[in-house]
């Protein structure tokens, strides 16, 4: 593996996140999603998110953030979005950004980490299950307020 750091999230680290982020799921990015980004990096801590650098340009990261007050379950961690680089792909970044997150909830005391996955995401879900995530018992629910819900390929 190439000389990876992990390291906290800046807010200088919004573009290339949205790069990684569309290249991964094959659409444009907009400024919403910098601005969300940027917002995380003024909480990096509290939220818990890092990014993996090689040779001073970001090839991975994962965002979470701390749920204090849910619904029957106490304080816990979700990771909202983790990704790499698809030319850095296989290497662990993945796990290390993960092992990174987990290591700063256990220091907070934080017991419990969930994340939702598409479905039919199985390399997403292999990548969970390698880390040791299983099913919760919570069910994912969903409104449609605005579009078509019949349209379930659009997301």
């Amino acid at each position: 593996m190439k000389d990876i750091q992990i390291r906290g999230l800046k807010a200088a680290d919004a573009e290339d996140i949205a790069a990684i982020y569309s290249s991964i799921v094959r659409k444009p990015s907009d400024n919403e999603l910098r601005t969300l980004i940027e917002k995380h990096a003024k909480r990096w801590e509290k939220d818990v998110c890092f990014v993996a650098v090689n040779d001073g340009r970001v090839v991975g990261f994962v965002i979470s953030y701390v749920l204090t007050f849910g619904f029957g379950i106490g304080k816990s961690a979700w990771i909202a979005n983790l990704g790499v680089d698809i030319e850095y792909m296989g290497q662990g970044i993945g796990k290390r950004l993960a092992q990174a997150a987990f290591k700063r909830y256990q220091e907070m005391g934080i017991d419990h980490v969930h994340t939702s996955v598409i479905w039919d995401s199985t390399d997403m879900l292999s990548f969970f299950k390698s880390l040791g995530f299983g099913r919760s018992k919570f069910i994912n629910l969903r409104k449609v307020i605005n579009g078509d819900s019949a349209d379930e390929s659009a997301e």
